[in-house]
């Protein structure tokens, strides 16, 4: 068949993206960088374009029998960015792939989306799926639970979580979650698009509901995980939501009110249309993938190590240079540099401006990047002007100035960390 996607670059939607080319399928995507997605799958055929452009729908969906709408996003997005990406483009996509006779439609949902629920996530996908079970077409709302994978960013939470000695359990961890592999995920997605007659509702989960604490026990056990769990109690959680929400979307109020609620439902329905049991969560981590989410586990908490303690030391260096280090030896460090009077005055009190400016756009993810580069380029600015003019801090026991060396190593692997598209390179 001919099947048009949205939201290859996802977790979802990128394992279907395989499994639809392995099957034989004429694959449309709809992507935001051509090139990348060529590349990755030269079989396809590529539209440029994302929900909030202008896309000429019509073109597109000639002779297609399948649209299969696998974007989505989470986090901590605006109302305005989810309303785009969740109801207003895929809105748009399910009209005009009535209006151009597509056969049937699915839609890639969530367990537990309504559009009254008060998460925006949930909200703005059960807008959409409310829009799509109105239009007169054939079409199936797929609402998945947790989704395992060793790509999915909230498989490689939890695993970091049981990773830790003492692995955090919020209220006690007594919250249900009902797991669901991909690989089950996209077998019932496929064969929905072909069945003659397909459910219009499908909650895809795993053969069991289990606590949360029992789910970070299987990470912990499987990942040769050690030590214990340790109870957060609910105040504590609102605490830390309040303050470091905004920084990570597993601790936003939203993202905590969704956990809170259980992600969880019959398995009978879903078990139907694979035409067998889903995988069990048991059977998730093996030795086939056990290294590859290890290592991803550890990233999680490794990966912005390099970026908190580049914060620490620009914004400590610039107070410091400002206000502790005695002044004049500052001026007279400078007076060799060639700097005098008024003008050493700008060079110090700049340069210690300068540096907790860029430690605090590290705080802003917009930022970053330009953050990155400039520290590159400041203290490969420093380190020429001192060899010029204080060569003798190369000899220093210390190592003042060859410490430069690996410190312009890290930002430059922290710069590729924290690559925009919010994936670590390797």
């Amino acid at each position: 068949m001919r099947i048009l996607l949205t939201g290859s670059t996802g977790m979802i939607g990128s394992a279907l993206v395989e499994r639809l080319l392995r099957d034989g399928h004429e694959v449309v995507l709809l992507v935001r960088d051509p090139a990348a997605a060529e590349a990755r799958w030269p079989a396809a055929h590529i539209v440029r374009g994302s929900f909030g452009d202008d896309i000429a729908w019509a073109d597109h969906l000639q002779g297609v029998h399948v649209v299969i709408n696998a974007a989505g996003r989470f986090g901590t997005q605006a109302s305005q960015t989810l309303d785009a990406v969740h109801v207003k483009g895929p809105v748009e996509l399910f009209r005009a792939a009535v209006a151009a006779g597509v056969e049937r439609i699915v839609q890639i949902s969530a367990l537990g989306a309504d559009a009254a629920r008060p998460e925006p996530h949930l909200s703005t996908k059960g807008r959409a799926d409310a829009e799509l079970a109105a239009l007169p077409v054939r079409s199936t709302i797929v609402r998945p639970s947790l989704v395992f994978s060793v790509d999915s960013p909230s498989t490689r939470w939890f695993a970091a979580l049981a990773l830790l000695p003492l692995t955090p359990l919020p209220a006690g961890g007594e919250q249900e979650v009902q797991p669901v592999h991909v690989d089950d995920l996209c077998d019932a997605i496929v064969r929905i698009a072909t069945l003659p007659d397909p459910p219009s509702e499908l909650d895809a989960v795993g053969p069991r509901a289990l606590t949360l604490r029992a789910y970070l026990a299987q990470f912990k056990q499987k990942l040769n995980g050690w030590g214990g769990f340790i109870v957060l109690p609910g105040w504590l959680l609102r605490s830390m939501s309040a303050l470091f929400g905004w920084a990570s979307p597993w601790l936003s109020p939203a993202s905590l009110s969704m956990l809170a609620s259980g992600s969880s439902a019959p398995a009978e329905g879903f078990a139907k249309v694979l035409g067998r049991a889903p995988r069990d969560v048991s059977t998730f981590v093996h030795p086939g993938n056990r290294s590859a989410l290890r290592r991803e586990a550890m990233l999680e908490w490794l990966r912005p190590l390099p970026r908190v303690t580049l914060i620490a030391l620009w914004v400590v260096t610039g107070l410091v240079s400002a206000f502790v280090y005695p002044r004049e030896a500052s001026l007279e460090l400078l007076a060799r540099t060639g700097l005098h009077g008024f003008v050493a005055e700008i060079a110090l009190y700049g340069a210690a401006a300068l540096d907790v400016v860029l430690g605090v756009m590290l705080l802003f993810p917009a930022w970053r990047r330009l953050s990155y580069t400039a520290q590159l380029l400041l203290i490969t600015f420093y380190t020429l002007v001192i060899t010029w003019c204080l060569p003798e801090y190369w000899a220093h026991p210390y190592g003042p100035i060859l410490k430069n060396l690996p410190l312009l190593a890290a930002i430059a692997l922290a710069r590729e960390l924290d690559a925009p598209d919010g994936r670590h390179r390797r």
